[in-house]
């Protein structure tokens, strides 16, 4: 009889110590996740979900539904312009701050990057999107990086952030 009463005491706290580490894992995570300067959510399963909703239906028809871009998509075409990149590893949307993509997405890239004669024919989702419906986008596809991927793009936020406190 004490040996039933003292495994289920074990098992008890077994269960008891595995809830509290799985609850400080996650704590962790949001800690971490915002301590990277992160705007994008690329963690929370809910924005993700949304973003990819709000993806599938604004982006995905240049972009692709498998965030693969447009064909040559570093050549301008015939009338000028370049097609859509990919958001994949093989793009360069990840070599870009969060706070960046936000703006090229909002306003488009002419006028976030300050590029006067830029030809593009992606449009700005600001009066088209609301802020956390792009922030939701942004987060889907930052989501399916590799986790090295987004480990340097945290590190890329929390460098931005820094540049931005001390350029304000």
């Amino acid at each position: 009889m004490r040996l039933i009463a003292r495994s289920r005491l074990s098992l008890g706290t077994l269960a008891l110590v595995t809830a509290v580490a799985a609850a400080a894992a996650v704590g962790i995570f949001f800690v971490l996740d915002r301590s990277s300067g992160a705007l994008l959510k690329a963690g929370d399963a809910s924005v993700v979900g949304r973003g990819q909703v709000v993806y599938l239906e604004n982006c995905a028809s240049c972009h692709g539904r498998d965030l693969k871009g447009q064909p040559d998509w570093k050549s301008p075409d015939n009338e000028g312009f370049l097609p859509a990149p990919p958001h994949d590893a093989s793009g360069h949307t990840w070599h870009h701050p969060d706070r960046v993509l936000f703006d090229v997405t909002k306003v488009g890239v002419a006028k976030a990057a300050n590029l006067k004669n830029y030809k593009t024919r992606m449009p700005a989702y600001e009066n088209l999107l609301e802020d956390d419906e792009i922030i939701a986008a942004l987060s889907y596809i930052k989501s399916t990086w590799s986790e090295d991927m987004r480990r340097r793009h945290d590190q890329m936020n929390r460098a931005d952030k820094r540049k931005m406190r001390s350029n304000p």
